[in-house]
């Protein structure tokens, strides 16, 4: 079941299956933690690093957007969100503009619960819909467009909202063809912001 919004045109999905891109964003100043959520130990690696796995092994690659000079060490390629001051949203324009793919999987660097089937089924769903972003929503009916499929096209609509001073991602979704993806497993959509998210987390494991 999906529901759509917006008056954009849909998206030609082609007869052949299109390219997927991967990008996971590691921008904000992660205050409530109180240290870089992206380099919280996770695993015997960091949560950036597995969120990244998961992201590419659904999408085929993964590129962090964020300061690259954060994550040497990690050996994960990274651009630089020329957009930081932006928010999320620049940095969602800066994985579109990087991106030579028509199908763009951009996720939040704080999501340990996603799953690769979770992803790909994601993915999947984006291309027979067309949309030009496909929306995962909460059984609460909370949406989630850090952990989303964007097409391409919206490269130009987010860019116009963005010079008419729209910073909220939310916002500028009005300007895109969205169609919302039901999820019945919340838990795959879940972020840590806070210590106590963290522990949370790691006890219900």
């Amino acid at each position: 079941m999906v529901r759509e919004s917006s008056s954009a045109p849909p998206i030609e999905a082609g007869g052949e299956k299109p390219h997927s891109a991967g990008f996971v964003l590691t921008g904000g100043a992660s205050q409530r933690m109180g240290r870089d959520k992206a380099l919280l130990p996770y695993e015997n690696r960091t949560l950036v690093e597995h969120v990244a796995a998961i992201v590419a092994e659904a999408a085929g690659s993964a590129v962090l957007v964020g300061a690259p000079e954060r994550y040497p060490a990690i050996g994960l390629r990274a651009i630089a969100d020329t957009l930081e001051p932006c928010g999320p949203l620049g940095g969602i324009l800066t994985a579109l503009r990087a991106s030579e793919a028509d199908w763009n999987l951009i996720v939040a660097c704080d999501m340990p619960g996603i799953s690769t089937l979770f992803l790909h089924r994601l993915l999947e769903a984006a291309q027979v819909t067309g949309a030009q972003c496909l929306l995962p929503v909460s059984p609460d009916g909370r949406v989630h467009p850090l952990c989303a499929v964007y097409h391409r096209s919206a490269v130009v609509p987010v860019e116009e909202a963005l010079r008419r001073g729209t910073r909220k991602v939310r916002e500028c979704l009005r300007e895109l063809r969205v169609v919302e993806w039901p999820v019945n497993e919340p838990s795959a959509l879940g972020n840590v912001n806070t210590p106590g998210d963290w522990e949370t987390h790691h006890s219900g494991q």
